[in-house]
């Protein structure tokens, strides 16, 4: 079910993808980087257009996304390939998988899947959104005729022409960091030349009045220096302000990285302190659950505001307009608390 792309222009003998910051200049019959978009007779397709390589409903925290409607759940699918080669992927049998298969799934059979299940809306994730962002601008154009709403988790290595295409259908995004969005890191270990694409790119979105949730994979030794943690943060704090939620992830060995150790949690908590030292409002700690950084704390009065363990929100002390019970606060929660959840005790509903 191939497609021709839509975000490509040309050059001279060549074509020129402009869906990911890798602008990947591609000849006839050959194949850019993400080895999912390629150029016969003279055009730009995308191989992977309408074909799924993994889906399943989850959690929205699972994206994370936990200021943007709590407790939902979403229809989450990719296709295979990758603008980037992380060496820790624990996705790497979908993402470094250069290759045009997947179950023949159309936009619109995609929309009717999540509506059966129920969910509140679609997430673009597994692999890298970015390359098959034709896919996903059909699929959410329908899924908000429904009254779906579309979020990705994606590496924000984009061009602006990819945000402008997707702010007719894009609610939220999770734009990852690694390793603190070090450049040095990042050219051995994803491949990517460095950050300023990403912070371009959750500018633009912000701009745009998506949603926006960062994360940053805190590698033990290799992506934990809190030296270069703080000049990230203070850069990242001066695009996106106070109150963007920022989560730090536990790194678990996998793929070419097995060598390494789980991160340790002292780590992740330096980094939030960190965090919370130079502004932000709403850091979390992930992939620890039971850890009292996973819970949301009103900035005002500092009570538990949402208690979490994991992916579950075990006890919410907000109003309707998602005001603190205790103070008044109003915090920046968008959305509302899905009708998975009962007011006197909240169970999130797994398939």
């Amino acid at each position: 079910m191939s497609k021709e792309a839509v975000l490509y222009s040309v050059q001279g003998s060549r074509i020129r993808c402009d869906a990911c910051a890798r602008r990947c200049l591609v000849g006839e019959g050959q194949t850019g980087f993400c080895g999912v978009r390629s150029v016969r007779n003279g055009k730009l397709y995308l191989d992977v257009y309408g074909k799924i390589a993994a889906a399943h409903i989850d959690p929205i925290e699972k994206k994370p996304l936990v200021h943007f409607y709590p407790g939902s759940r979403v229809f989450s699918f990719s296709t295979f390939g990758c603008n980037w080669m992380c060496m820790y992927c624990q996705n790497f049998d979908i993402s470094q998988r250069r290759r045009a298969e997947g179950a023949e799934v159309s936009p619109e059979e995609v929309v009717e899947m999540a509506r059966a299940y129920e969910v509140d809306g679609i997430t673009y994730t597994y692999n890298e959104p970015a390359i098959f962002a034709e896919f996903a601008h059909d699929t959410g154009v329908i899924a908000k005729r429904y009254n779906l709403f579309n979020t990705m988790v994606t590496n924000g290595y984009w061009t602006q022409e990819l945000v402008d295409y997707a702010k007719s259908f894009l609610d939220a995004v999770t734009v990852d960091f690694k390793g603190n969005g070090e450049p040095r890191f990042m050219r051995r270990y994803t491949g990517a030349s460095g950050p300023e694409p990403i912070f371009e790119t959750i500018e633009g979105l912000i701009k745009r009045g998506v949603h926006v949730e960062i994360t940053d994979l805190v590698i033990p030794s290799i992506g934990d220096d809190l030296g270069w943690a703080e000049v990230f943060l203070k850069k990242l704090y001066d695009v996106v302000g106070p109150e963007v939620p920022i989560h730090f992830l536990r790194f678990h060995p996998d793929y070419k990285l097995n060598n390494l150790p789980w991160t340790p949690v002292e780590t992740l908590e330096k980094h939030h302190a960190l965090a919370k030292k130079i502004g932000f409002k709403y850091a979390y700690i992930g992939n620890v659950p039971g850890h009292p950084l996973e819970n949301t704390y009103c900035p005002a009065c500092g009570n538990v505001i949402v208690e979490r363990e994991g992916f579950r929100i075990l006890d919410w002390k907000l109003t309707e307009d998602m005001r603190c019970r205790f103070c008044g606060y109003k915090l920046p929660i968008k959305g509302r608390l899905s009708k998975n959840f009962r007011e006197e005790r909240f169970q999130p509903v797994f398939i």
